[in-house]
């Protein structure tokens, strides 16, 4: 199911470039701007599994998503200019805004580089689990523990999970069917799960996340960049809807707290985690507002309106599943989201 949606994306991208929908029907369909997402920035890749490999882009590709917003003639602002813009007059350029996810090393070592050459402004939102090394990427360590295993069983309370992941089509197929199961549960009952996976298989996701994020020493040392604004992302990055709102109001005013206090910053924007419509809905949207957030950025695709909720943002994904500045030309144009409706 997941396998078809990706080729259904991929025909409709290359259908509105290849007849310059586009082009056509930007200047109908864009909007005011958009935000884009991004998570690693590297030039190796860093998984096989689509969820997880559309999480990262090469640092070339990177450049080519910068030449393209000049070449449109976009400007490329901060993330807390969002507000003024879209209650400006209907006659100013369009604007993009860049977002990193999580903190990672990659953003700083082949990101930063190239988004200082394009004197680019962008915000990276950061999850003080990560740079304390107590929060797990589950979702790489789900790959990884599965990776290992010729087949695979796991206690779910709807009935066990159970596949055979004996060959390599074997194994993506099981990942991505015990990935989407477990997005179904309970954020307790995937962590749990994940786990034992982990530990089953030899996998230390500790040591994953130390190898892949900043400290807190790098995060100060990176912040010092006068381009880059840092924003929170909760304390261990829960998908916020699963849990009850006491829970969600301490992971998202925790991150802000950890960040004052380690960087000595009072982060006033904020990233969902995972952000979907599973992960963050209206009462997340309030929470953010009722722990002083400003602006909040969800992964749900579009472009920003004059009437975007400053509380739930949507953003586009930059995908390392489609590494072509032609696709991307075709997203932030506002075609495919025009087509949905």
């Amino acid at each position: 199911m997941q396998g078809l949606r990706y080729r259904v994306i991929r025909l409709m991208l290359e259908t509105i470039a290849r007849l310059r929908l586009d082009h056509a029907l930007a200047p109908r369909f864009r909007g005011r701007g958009v935000i884009l997402t991004f998570h690693h920035v590297r030039p190796d890749p860093l998984s096989i599994l689509p969820e997880n490999a559309g999480l990262s882009i090469t640092p070339q590709f990177l450049d080519a998503v910068l030449k393209l917003l000049r070449q449109l003639d976009y400007d490329i602002l901060p993330l807390g200019h969002v507000a003024s813009r879209l209650t400006a007059p209907e006659t100013t350029r369009p604007f993009a805004v860049l977002t990193f996810d999580d903190g990672y090393r990659d953003n700083r070592d082949y990101a930063a580089p190239i988004l200082r050459q394009y004197a680019a402004p962008y915000t990276m939102f950061v999850c003080p689990g990560f740079a304390e090394r107590t929060a797990p990427l589950w979702w790489l360590d789900l790959e990884a523990a599965v990776m290992r295993l010729d087949r695979v069983r796991v206690a779910l309370p709807g009935g066990d999970f159970v596949a055979e992941t004996g060959t390599p089509e074997a194994k993506i197929t099981g990942l991505r069917a015990l990935y989407w199961r477990l997005r179904q549960e309970d954020e307790a009952t995937l962590r749990v799960a994940v786990s034992t996976l982990a530990r089953e298989t030899g996998i230390d996701p500790e040591a994953r996340v130390a190898e892949l994020c900043m400290d807190w020493d790098e995060l100060r040392a990176f912040s010092d960049n006068l381009l880059v604004n840092i924003g929170a992302h909760t304390l261990t990055h829960p998908r916020l809807a699963k849990l009850d709102a006491d829970a969600a109001r301490l992971e998202m005013a925790g991150s802000r707290d950890r960040i004052l206090h380690e960087m000595g910053i009072d982060a006033r924007h904020f990233a969902y985690p995972v952000g979907d419509p599973t992960s963050a809905g209206p009462r997340d949207f309030a929470l953010a507002g009722e722990v002083g957030f400003e602006a909040a950025v969800t992964t749900v695709p579009g472009i920003l309106k004059s009437q975007s909720a400053p509380l739930a943002l949507p953003r586009i994904s930059v995908n390392g599943l489609y590494q072509d500045p032609r696709y991307l030309k075709a997203l932030i144009s506002g075609v495919p989201f025009a087509l949905k409706k």
